[in-house]
C-alpha cells in the first residue's frame, strides 16, 4: 500500500504512557491517515482543531453510529445484543485509530468523492502553469499521482470534476485554495454529475454519449460502459428480447437523423431474402391500412378506374369500424390479416357504390377505356419499325398480328361512330 500525506499533515507528538486523554485529543485533531475510495486513494481533508476533552464528547455521540466488531449489525436476531454493546461503549475510551476511521467514513459518507477532489484541487498544479503566489508549494498532477500511487489520468480526472463545479459556482477556483486549505464540500450525490471514471468521456464520442445519457436521465457512466462494450452489448440483444426491443426502436430513432445509417440497413435488408420477404409484406399491409385511412379522414374514395369522387355514408361508416380494430392491434400482432380483410371489404363496398349510381357508372367506363386507349397506344408509339428495315428481324406472324390489330381498331372505330350517330 502507498501512502501519501498532504502538506497540511503533521506527526503527533508522542503521548505519555497512561496519558489517554491526551492521546483522545491528538487522535480527534490529527488528520485521518487513511481513507479509501474505489478508484484513488488519498488521505482525507483535515478536521478543525478542538479544544481537549471535546474528543471525548463527540465519540460518545457517535458511538451508536460507530460500527461495532461483534457480527452483523444488521442482522435482526442480534439487534438487542448490539444495542446493549453500543450502550457500553458509549462510557469507554476509544482507540485513536479507530476514532480517525470512523471520523474519515464520516466525511466520505457526507461529501463522497468531493473528498478527493478538494485534496486535487488544493494541491495540484497541472503543468504550463505559472507557479507564483500560492502555487509554489503545489505539485503537477504527475508528482501528486507519484505520490498517490495511482495515474496522472485519474488526478486530472478528479481535476477536471472541480473545474466544472467550480465553473458552475458549486466550489471555489483552484487559484483561492492552498495545499491544507478546507471548505464546506457538496453533497455526494452531486458528485456523479460532474466526475466520470472512463477516459472516453473526455472525447468527442464521449461527450455525445454522456448528453444522450442526460437526456434520457440515466448515469452517463452507465451508457458510456455499454459503448466501450460492443460484444456485451450484443450478447444482451441476442439473449433477452426486452433488450433487442430497446436496441430496436433505438437505431430507428437514430435512422431518422443518420442518412448513412438508413442505406446501410436498407442494403442488409435487401441481401436478406427472408428480411425482404417480410419488408414487402409489411409495405402491403401498410399500403393497404393506407387506403382504408384515407376513406376516413377525407371522405373520399378512389374508384377502379381512378376516380376521386366522396364516400357514401354507409361505406365510410364500415371503413372507420375496420380502421378502429386496425388501431387497436398491440405492436406484438401481426397486422396483415386485419389489414387484407379491412382492404377487400372496403374495396367490395366501393365497387358496389359505383354500379349502384348510374352516371357515376358510366364515367366509369369511359375513364376505364380512354386509360386502356392510352395505354395501347402508347405501346403502339414505342414500336421502332427503323430496327425491321435495317435487320432481318421479320416473322411472318408479326405481320398477321398486325393485320388483326388493325381489324380490331376498324370495328372498334366503327361502333364508336355508330354510338356518336345514336347520341
Amino acid at each position: 500500500m502507498t501512502i501519501a500525506f498532504t502538506p497540511s499533515d503533521t506527526a503527533p507528538a508522542d503521548a505519555a504512557p497512561g496519558d489517554t486523554a491526551s492521546a483522545g485529543a491528538a487522535g480527534a485533531a490529527h488528520v485521518p491517515a487513511m481513507a479509501q475510495e474505489p478508484e484513488f486513494w488519498e488521505p482525507s481533508a483535515p478536521e478543525p482543531r478542538e479544544e481537549p476533552g471535546a474528543p471525548a464528547e463527540r465519540h460518545e455521540q457517535q458511538g451508536a453510529d460507530a460500527p461495532s466488531g461483534d457480527g452483523d449489525s444488521d442482522s435482526d436476531s442480534d439487534s438487542d445484543s448490539d444495542s446493549d454493546s453500543d450502550s457500553d461503549d458509549l462510557g469507554q475510551e476509544h482507540d485513536p485509530v479507530v476514532v480517525r476511521d470512523a471520523l474519515d467514513f464520516g466525511v466520505y459518507a457526507r461529501t463522497g468523492g468531493w473528498t478527493f477532489a478538494l485534496k486535487v484541487a488544493r494541491s495540484v498544479r497541472p503543468g504550463g502553469q505559472a507557479a507564483e503566489g500560492t502555487a509554489r508549494t503545489k505539485v503537477s498532477a504527475k508528482a501528486f499521482a507519484r505520490l498517490a500511487g495511482c495515474s496522472p489520468e485519474r488526478v486530472m480526472r478528479y481535476y477536471k470534476a472541480w473545474d466544472m463545479a467550480a465553473d458552475d459556482g458549486l466550489v471555489p477556483q483552484f487559484e483561492v485554495l492552498v495545499p491544507g486549505a478546507d471548505i464546506e464540500l457538496p453533497e455526494a450525490d452531486v458528485w456523479l454529475s460532474y466526475y466520470t471514471s472512463r477516459n472516453g468521456a473526455s472525447s468527442v464520442r464521449g461527450q455525445a454519449i454522456t448528453a444522450a445519457a442526460e437526456a434520457e436521465g440515466i448515469r452517463p457512466t452507465k451508457a458510456l460502459e455499454v459503448a466501450e462494450n460492443p460484444t456485451a452489448l450484443r450478447a444482451a440483444i441476442l439473449a433477452d428480447p426486452g433488450t433487442a426491443e430497446a436496441a430496436r426502436g433505438a437505431l430507428l430513432d437514430r435512422m431518422k437523423e443518420d442518412p448513412a445509417l438508413q442505406t446501410e440497413m436498407a442494403r442488409a435488408i435487401a441481401r436478406t431474402d427472408d428480411l425482404k420477404k417480410a419488408v414487402a409484406s409489411e409495405a402491403k399491409a401498410a399500403d393497404r391500412i393506407g387506403y382504408v385511412r384515407q376513406i376516413v379522414e377525407n371522405g373520399q374514395i378512389k374508384t377502379p378506374a381512378g376516380q376521386t369522387v366522396e364516400a357514401p355514408a354507409e361505406l365510410r361508416a364500415e371503413a372507420e369500424r375496420h380502421l378502429s380494430l386496425l388501431d387497436e392491434l398491440d405492436d406484438s400482432e401481426e397486422a396483415g390479416e386485419w389489414a387484407g380483410e379491412a382492404y377487400d371489404t372496403v374495396k367490395g363496398l366501393v365497387a358496389k357504390a359505383v354500379e349502384e349510381d348510374p352516371a357515376l357508372r358510366v364515367q366509369e367506363r369511359r375513364t376505364k377505356f380512354y386509360n386502356s386507349l392510352q395505354k395501347a397506344t402508347k405501346v403502339f408509339e414505342e414500336l421502332t419499325l427503323d430496327e425491321v428495315m435495317e435487320e432481318d428481324i421479320y416473322e411472318a406472324d408479326m405481320l398477321q398480328r398486325l393485320e388483326a390489330l388493325q381489324e380490331a381498331i376498324g370495328t372498334c372505330i366503327s361502333a364508336l361512330r355508330k354510338a356518336t350517330t345514336t347520341s
